[in-house]
């Protein structure tokens, strides 16, 4: 039996950037991905610049990648009626093909252990320790963190109580090349759902669109349900028709859960979207993965150096930060995500972006967090 002091289920940004903080600090870990890098992800790909300082600090500001710089946020109703606003602190959009693969060259140059293209089956807690499974290997380890996204097989083992409910949310992501203005990130409605658009590197743009399985089954194809559906706002027809698509098919994931969820699981640490999903629609799930992975590593590194390591004040520490720092911004996620994908309440949020300002201009600093490093 294979034995590292840390493992990490998940290789994604908060698994990543933990294990280069872990490595940073002297402390080895092995980070255990079901696929290999470089990979595509369904992600709005836009990272808030809350994380800028803290990503510098670490030296992995994807600066040599050139990401898009982002300081104006669009509008759109269902009808195609928009207005634009500026974002107070604004952010990067890189692809999560290039940065991810960033991010893991830099932990392999850290010393960081990977075993890639491997699922973990089961994870075991007894007597203080560890046991994790994959198809041919078992490791043992003092701590296991979870970073395997929005909805893994380890959720179903776990029985958390978000699995059993279905989701009724579709997620769908396009590279393309497309008149676009480069600071800009837009939200564009359309009947059941809502559409991110913004500029990552090489002058590619994210397309990435959340949709009801409704408008998906009625159509019975991802085209055609765009045609049908995402064509009524006449926004994102004219996106969609001058758009060249820079891959034969898009990016998909189902049973996108806004659920709540508990970032300690039978002990096991979860970081990102495997601790708590924010609705896309605010932009901020990635500084959000980066920030839990600051705070978990934060409280581990002294846990490790401690002569007297207590697990459930450890538990018990993160799981208070990672509410004061997250739970409300989820909750209001949740609540702000009731204006999009109806003509009605698109119109709503439309009028509060043109004739509130202050008050549109607070929503979306209430879904963020603030500067740190």
């Amino acid at each position: 039996m294979a034995e590292d002091k840390i493992i990490i289920i998940g290789g994604g940004l908060g698994g990543l950037i933990a294990s280069l903080r872990l490595a940073e600090a002297g402390i080895p870990s092995i980070v255990i991905e079901k696929r290999t890098y470089p990979q595509q992800r369904v992600c709005g790909e836009y990272i808030s610049h809350e994380v800028s300082p803290f990503l510098k600090s670490l030296r992995v500001y994807p600066e040599s990648l050139h990401p898009a710089q982002i300081s104006r946020f669009q509008l759109s109703s269902v009808t195609g009626r928009s207005a634009v606003l500026p974002l107070d602190l604004g952010g990067f959009g890189v692809s999560r093909y290039a940065f991810d693969n960033f991010l893991y060259t830099r932990a392999r140059e850290a010393g960081v252990k990977f075993l890639l293209d491997t699922e973990v089956h089961a994870v075991h807690f007894a007597n203080d320790r560890f046991e994790v499974k994959t198809a041919d290997r078992s490791f043992e380890a003092r701590v296991v963190i979870g970073a395997f996204g929005k909805r893994s097989r380890i959720d179903v083992q776990l029985k958390r109580s978000f699995v059993q409910k279905r989701s009724p949310y579709v997620g769908v992501k396009y590279h393309v090349r497309v008149e676009h203005q480069h600071d800009l990130i837009a939200l564009h409605n359309f009947p059941g759902g809502y559409c991110g658009m913004s500029h990552v590197e090489d002058g590619k743009v994210n397309l990435c669109y959340l949709t009801h399985r409704d408008n998906l089954k009625a159509y019975g194809n991802i085209r055609d349900m765009e045609h049908g559906v995402l064509y009524q706002n006449p926004l994102l027809r004219d996106i969609f028709m001058g758009a060249e698509f820079l891959s034969a098919k898009p990016e998909t994931i189902n049973e996108i859960s806004f659920e709540t969820k508990q970032p300690v699981e039978d002990h096991i640490f979860m970081l990102g979207d495997a601790a708590g999903m924010i609705t896309p629609l605010c932009g901020n799930g990635m500084a959000m993965a980066i920030r839990s992975a600051k705070i978990l590593t934060d409280l581990l590194i002294p846990y490790y150096r401690s002569a007297t390591p207590n697990r459930a004040a450890l538990e018990k520490l993160y799981t208070a930060q990672w509410r004061a720092q997250f739970a409300v911004h989820l909750w209001r996620g949740r609540q702000i995500q009731r204006l999009f994908g109806s003509e009605t309440a698109s119109r709503l949020a439309i009028g509060l972006v043109l004739h509130v300002r202050p008050l549109a201009k607070a929503i979306v600093r209430s879904t963020h967090g603030s500067v740190f490093a």
